[in-house]
């Protein structure tokens, strides 16, 4: 669980450094292609063929084109409807996508005892988060649920596809940043607009590091400690990123909190690992 923890730490900034430096600035298709091609960078030196079959260089590049590559559609252009809060709290429906995509497809039964600990998580984050939402929130609400749910298919996945076959991970993710590029580079052709690019350093040092340290770094931890733990876990991990995500904020840019609400959230989710850590994990 180290490794979610590690991505959640890095993940915390992402938030509002998009937000306050590239929404409404810098195309969001060009951000997302630079920040996927980055990573794919990264990976470049650990590209191979021979460990894998056709089909499951298939299968990572899919899991990479819905995780990444959709997923930071719908995420950046959600940005343009909501404020950081509203997107933040839009995002607190992931564990339970996470937990119920992982549970109907791969063991096709709902496990109750994660699924009720994933919402605890998700009452958590909603104690926290929940503000005064704008006139814009029902198209940035729809945009974020389905970038979650992209990004819970792309975790489930992965994670499936490391219990099926005995891969090495390092080789593997570097097929799922070639999906991942795939669909951004088709959608910045097509969509993008080549007028709006990165005009001051400050945004291209974001971009840079959420490209090579938020993504590339990011994702194959993220992905590697999925494997590791079990679906609850990591559905509940989803939500850890907002109270850290709110601490940096406060941090860095002042943002003014309720702390009572945010320390009983916090308090939740904290809750609602512990206990699925106890009760559903050490009771299998």
């Amino acid at each position: 669980m180290i490794y979610l923890f590690i991505v959640t730490a890095i993940w915390s900034f992402s938030f509002s450094l998009i937000g306050v430096y590239l929404s409404g600035q810098v195309d969001s298709w060009f951000a997302v292609v630079s920040r996927i091609c980055l990573a794919l960078l990264v990976f470049i030196p650990f590209l191979r063929f021979r460990f894998f079959t056709l089909k499951q260089i298939i299968l990572l590049a899919g899991v990479g084109a819905f995780q990444l590559g959709i997923m930071y559609v719908f995420y950046y252009k959600a940005f343009a409807y909501l404020t950081v809060p509203e997107l933040l709290l839009f995002t607190i429906f992931t564990p339970i996508y996470v937990t119920l995509i992982y549970d109907l497809l791969c063991k096709n039964k709902i496990k109750i005892t994660y699924l009720l600990t994933t919402l605890l998580a998700v009452i958590g984050a909603a104690i926290i988060r929940y503000d005064q939402i704008t006139a814009n929130f029902i198209i940035g609400f729809l945009m974020i649920q389905a970038s979650s749910i992209v990004f819970a298919i792309g975790q489930v996945g992965y994670k499936r596809i490391m219990e099926l076959y005995n891969l090495p991970q390092h080789y593997s993710f570097t097929w799922v940043y070639v999906g991942a590029a795939i669909i951004s580079i088709i959608g910045w052709i097509i969509f993008g607009d080549k007028s709006r690019l990165p005009t001051t350093e400050t945004q291209w040092a974001i971009i840079i590091w959420l490209g090579i340290v938020a993504s590339g770094l990011g994702y194959f931890l993220w992905n590697y400690g999925a494997t590791k733990v079990d679906s609850g876990t990591l559905a509940i991990m989803n939500n850890v990123v907002i109270p850290v995500g709110i601490i940096v904020n406060v941090v860095l840019w002042g943002q003014q909190i309720d702390w009572v609400r945010f320390l009983l959230g916090s308090g939740v989710i904290i809750l609602s690992l512990v206990i699925h850590q106890k009760w559903c994990v050490t009771k299998k």
